[in-house]
């Protein structure tokens, strides 16, 4: 039987990880691209006015510390609208989802998104299910250092395949915050794949975990998982979370599959909820894997 991980772990783990990501970001990108960020009822909300991606402006962690309410929700949309975001997306736990939900919905113009599989495991599990990572010959896994921060940053939306405004410099700026552990794959000394873990107290959280195509299916993003296991349960922790795309029939997530193989196990599937200013442009957005 699975281990015991609350939602209310599970998601403001997440939120955390994403409010210290985007505070990363320094004058003058801050005020050239919009950046803000606020917290409110228990959760955090972010923008970034000048998101290509449409990825960096979203509001998470809702639900319990106060019940999410019209006006909870109205205080959130209020925020976009008054710093001029195009989009943003909600994301709120099915436990903490009001029955007025849809009506709210409705009077607010929120749209259903695609669905996030949220997964975690305690660390003995992952650390005994990950020993059996394998790289191929001439790749080697190991941490990154400040001297390497840009090079890895660099990485994140050349991989991901999403703009480098925003995502460059807040990856970079992570490698030299507490409490965050960058790690990548190289060939021959160049990156190949990159990935971040997030420690705080008992609670690691996998973040930014991309390779590059070339790189594929060589066994990078296993060793890295790996590789931040270890990291994680020297740091202390008790528990692994995770979010990763879902996978809807006919399509192969890989980066679920790897975290299932290295004893992650899927706590939920949560359905994103978007939020369009009227008359903006909207783009699909991308998400940065497990």
């Amino acid at each position: 039987m699975a281990f015991e991980i609350s939602p209310e772990t599970l998601e403001k783990a997440e939120a955390e990880v994403m409010y210290e990501i985007e505070e990363g970001v320094t004058e003058p990108a801050r005020s050239a691209w919009g950046l803000d960020s606020t917290r409110l009822g228990g959760g955090v909300v972010l923008a970034m006015r000048d998101d290509p991606s449409d990825y960096w402006s979203k509001a998470l962690g809702f639900g319990f510390d106060e019940p999410v309410t019209l006006p909870l929700m109205e205080q959130v949309i209020a925020f976009y609208r008054e710093r001029g975001v195009r989009r943003a997306t909600i994301q709120l736990a099915p436990s903490v989802i009001p029955d007025n939900w849809s009506a709210m919905c409705e009077k607010l113009g929120i749209e259903g998104g695609h669905a996030i599989r949220k997964l975690a495991v305690d660390i003995d599990s992952a650390v005994s299910a990950s020993a059996r990572a394998k790289l191929d010959e001439g790749l080697e896994v190991g941490p990154v250092g400040p001297a390497e921060a840009a090079a890895w940053a660099e990485m994140l939306p050349r991989a991901m395949g999403m703009p480098a405004q925003g995502a460059q410099e807040m990856a970079a700026a992570s490698v030299r915050r507490p409490g965050w552990h960058p790690f990548a794959v190289r060939e021959a000394g160049a990156i190949v794949a990159i990935a971040t873990l997030r420690t705080a107290g008992e609670v690691g959280s996998f973040f930014a975990g991309c390779t590059l195509p070339e790189a594929r299916r060589r066994g990078a993003q296993s060793a890295l998982i790996a590789a931040r296991v270890r990291a994680a349960r020297d740091a202390g922790c008790r528990v692994l979370v995770v979010e990763t795309f879902d996978e809807p029939p006919g399509t192969h997530n890989s980066s679920y599959h790897n975290l299932l193989r290295a004893g992650f196990t899927m706590r939920y599937s949560r359905r994103n909820w978007i939020w369009n200013n009227p008359g903006s442009g909207t783009s699909t957005g991308t998400e940065p894997g497990a």
